[in-house]
């Protein structure tokens, strides 16, 4: 978590600026010009299938704050909404994720909850305080997936100057259904030297039984190959909570999203987890992974569900990550 004493340091070589619709370029002295300085341009129409850049920012420099908003829709075209992100003039992104996902909340529905890194007050406004470090340059795309326009506001706030090494990478995955008795893949592939900084994760529980929650999060770090170095104790105690998973949400790590369902299982469960005070640095390889491991009528059973996952890894330099698959991803959510 941000040090508050760093909070009585006073740094004029950053150099504070934010980019909004208003402001498109975040030129200094150039906010709010849209109507004559009376709030003449917060929002603009996206079309359905459009690709907009929110920012084209010159480095070095650090994105401190993300918020944007959208209006409340259907669980499938929330989702259809997607960023991406560019460091450096590279035609791959290294940041491709649905937005309400990295925001902190699966299956297309906004819910309202606080934590350290990101937070959907009244489930309406969406905020990353993840800092986006970048060099030379950086590019912040949305993407609507819907074949009908959306409206939408935002804000970027970044610094320009002094600039961390690390690149974030956020990568999406989805399996629909996850194969009996093979570990789902929060995160793989990426290089080091890095660090896993968390994931937000939904389940849609498709087989029955009274609990999903028992398989063990996997980390994998640094030449693991049949064991990991890190490996939980379920998935309920990897987000904080015990006996169970209702909802909640902390600072580090919660569950805030449940859809009921008519059995004991939910119809939709949303969680995340930072590792921010306990750090997961790797040299040179990652891989995350969670068993698809339930209860029923007191022992274990091996289940098929649906899982996916936003992975944010912090590497040294910026590489590749798959694209939204927008017809995946809007899949079974009503």
């Amino acid at each position: 978590m941000f040090d508050v004493t760093d909070l009585t340091r006073v740094t004029p070589v950053l150099d504070s600026r934010a980019v909004t619709f208003e402001n498109p370029t975040g030129e200094r002295g150039a906010g709010g010009r849209a109507g004559g300085g009376r709030k003449g341009a917060p929002s603009r129409v996206i079309e359905g299938g459009e690709r907009v850049t929110l920012a084209d920012l010159a480095g070095p420099g650090t994105i401190r704050h993300i918020w944007m908003t959208f209006p409340p829709d259907r669980p499938a075209r929330m989702r259809a909404v997607h960023l991406e992100v560019r460091y450096g003039g590279l035609s791959y992104p290294s940041v491709s994720v649905p937005c309400l996902d990295f925001f902190g909340s699966p299956h297309g529905r906004p819910v309202a909850y606080s934590s350290a890194l990101t937070s959907m007050p009244e489930a309406r406004g969406f905020n990353s305080y993840l800092p986006m470090a970048f060099g030379e340059r950086i590019r912040v795309d949305l993407v609507n997936g819907n074949p009908d326009p959306i409206v939408l506001y935002f804000q970027i706030d970044y610094t320009l100057g002094e600039s961390p090494s690390g690149r974030l990478h956020v990568g999406f995955r989805r399996e629909n259904p996850t194969v009996s008795k093979r570990d789902f893949v929060v995160t793989e592939g990426l290089r080091g030297p890095g660090r896993f900084l968390g994931w937000v994760g939904g389940v849609r529980p498709i087989d029955g039984g009274q609990w999903y929650g028992e398989g063990e999060v996997k980390i994998y770090r640094d030449g693991d190959r049949e064991y990991p170095t890190i490996c939980g104790t379920g998935l309920e105690d990897y987000v904080g909570s015990a006996w169970g998973m209702g909802p909640h949400a902390g600072l580090y790590a919660g569950a805030p999203l449940e859809v009921s369902g008519r059995g004991p299982i939910p119809k939709y469960v949303g969680f995340y987890r930072w590792h921010v005070l306990d750090p997961i640095m790797f040299s040179t390889d990652l891989r995350v992974t969670l068993q698809q491991i339930g209860a029923d009528r007191g022992g274990l059973v091996e289940r098929v569900d649906d899982y996916c996952a936003a992975a944010f890894t912090v590497c040294e330099r910026a590489q590749p990550v798959p694209p939204v698959d927008v017809a995946a991803a809007v899949a079974d959510l009503e």
